[in-house]
């Protein structure tokens, strides 16, 4: 066990964390400890149904704004900003940009990963000559959830983007790339980088070679001018350009569910966790070969702590809707005021009274991956009552967890023993309980949620020389937390499991029904 530092040892390490819904700056101690943070929600912008965009310049006046106000705290607790040696990134994955190199602006607004507008995309793709070649280079499915379909429906569908790859002024990138490009200057310098892990996400990486692929660029229709170089997730990528921390050195990027990986010391084969955030992410670490799931899983690059070290493969299974749905309750449906009160509301019942939330608002992932798929609420009855849909929504997470558990163990042939989780619906021990409920299986909950931004700075501290390997990683702190034991017994959890599969075929095919008159022009 490592000695606990004094104030003169003590290093720190930014972290900016640009989620879905609000970005964040957190400052980690070289003991991994939290010091303080600042976060910011930012708008959502939701032009025709199953449509969903940023404005690319809140993503970078958030970040800013974080930065700097973080950094006003830290110092007013005392602490000297020059002890901040390095600054690591970590984001929403799959979302699309497309920016003007001479400008330095973005073209069209960002398309989020749950944007659902490519519906017609991907049936023209799926129907295309070789098209089940993808998924074997690279590991992912044709589906709406992928930056590479994304990217091909602006350039089908937007002009401005096309006139500019045209004339060479394109430049493509994940959130992760036009994070990078701004913080080091923008079009004055700027870097255009992305690491392993993000680059897996886009359809045009392949696996073995770990670099674009030829052939998966012309299934696209993607020219290779406009991607971005492809690194590994922890070493040097440019210093921070203005603010605060003008002249630190960014040296950490994963996208932000290989970051939870990261953050909680995932780092052996068989090492698994869930983060419950926008969507819920269920990683399972394969080691340094990748595994074609045969069963509806993503293979996906984990990490790359080093340019020279092995690259880490994992398998994935991704929901689209966890924390969303509970948004959709509050926002939409005005069932609660605030997402603590839907732990609250589900325990006061016992059961859902049959009750089953499908919640397929942006359609189906893992290991269904249907697009098709609508919301659907089954056995409705004049029993029901708020109480059984807010039970209803947290099993509906549970249940979409244990059919992605249950795909991996059909892939890897190696049973979980222990499911370690984070994110926001994590902190609901109520929501928790039922997960352990439904996969029995035990849960693990760490004391310090924060493990996405963990990450970020893990691989950031890594290549500044703050630590010297995951092993050190490993014995940085007490790795505290709560367990969730299962309570029912297999046949109830068997019961259980099948009517949720039954609600779930209802939920198909909804799209053919009303047409597609929300889908692209």
């Amino acid at each position: 066990m490592l000695t606990q530092r004094t104030e003169n040892d003590k290093t720190y390490i930014g972290s900016i964390d640009q989620g879905t819904t609000s970005t964040r700056f957190l400052i980690f101690d070289n003991d991994g400890k939290l010091v303080t943070s600042h976060q910011l929600e930012f708008d959502q912008h939701y032009p025709r149904p199953g449509w969903i965009e940023h404005d690319p310049t809140d993503l970078i006046k958030s970040v800013r704004k974080c930065i700097i106000e973080a950094v006003r705290k830290f110092e007013m607790m005392g602490h000297d900003t020059s002890r901040i040696k390095t600054v690591g990134v970590t984001n929403q994955r799959e979302t699309v940009l497309v920016w003007d190199k001479t400008t330095g602006k973005a073209i069209y607004n960002a398309i989020v990963w749950c944007d659902a507008r490519t519906t017609t995309t991907v049936k023209k793709l799926q129907a295309k000559k070789d098209s089940d070649k993808v998924a074997t280079l690279c590991g992912l499915p044709i589906s709406t959830y992928f930056a590479g379909v994304k990217l091909h429906w602006l350039i089908d569908n937007v002009p401005e983007v096309r006139d500019a790859i045209n004339e060479k002024r394109a430049m493509f990138g994940t959130v992760d790339s036009w994070l990078l490009y701004n913080l080091t200057g923008g079009k004055d310098g700027g870097v255009h980088l992305t690491d392993m892990s993000n680059a897996s996400r886009t359809m045009f990486l392949n696996l073995k070679t770990q670099a674009w692929d030829d052939w998966l660029l012309d299934f696209f229709d993607v020219p290779a001018h406009i991607l971005p170089k492809v690194v590994s997730s922890s070493e040097h990528y440019g210093d921070i350009a203005f603010g605060p921390l003008k002249g630190v050195p960014i040296h950490g990027c994963l996208g932000d569910q290989q970051a939870a990986m990261v953050g909680q010391k995932c780092f052996s084969q068989g090492d698994a966790k869930c983060t419950f955030g926008t969507g819920a992410f269920l990683l399972f670490n394969t080691g340094e070969s990748h595994v074609n799931s045969k069963n509806g899983l993503l293979s996906t690059i984990c990490y790359q702590l080093g340019p020279d070290a092995p690259v880490t493969y994992a398998l994935e299974g991704s929901i689209s809707v966890a924390g969303s749905a509970v948004k959709w309750l509050q926002n939409n449906l005005g069932i609660i005021n605030s997402a603590e009160e839907l732990g609250k509301l589900a325990s006061q019942v016992k059961d859902t009274g049959g009750v089953y939330f499908v919640t397929a608002l942006s359609g189906l992932f893992a290991p269904y991956w249907r697009d098709d798929a609508r919301g659907t609420i089954v056995g409705l009855t004049n029993y029901t009552n708020k109480r059984h849909i807010a039970r209803a929504t947290l099993e509906a997470v549970s249940f979409s967890t244990n059919a992605i558990i249950d795909a991996m163990k059909a892939d890897a042939l190696v049973p979980l023993k222990i499911l370690k989780v984070d994110g926001g619906m994590s902190n609901s021990d109520t929501g928790m309980q039922i997960q352990s409920d439904i996969i029995g299986i035990d849960v693990e909950r760490p004391a310090m949620r924060e493990t996405t931004a963990l990450g970020a700075a893990f691989a950031a501290g890594l290549a500044a020389g703050i630590w010297k390997s995951t092993e050190e990683l490993c014995h940085l702190t007490v790795n505290a937390h709560d367990t969730f034991t299962p309570k029912i017994d297999d046949k109830m959890r068997k019961k259980k499991y099948t009517e949720w599969e039954a609600a779930v075929e209802r939920s198909y095919g909804w799209t053919q029904v009303v047409g597609t008159e929300q889908d692209e022009e």
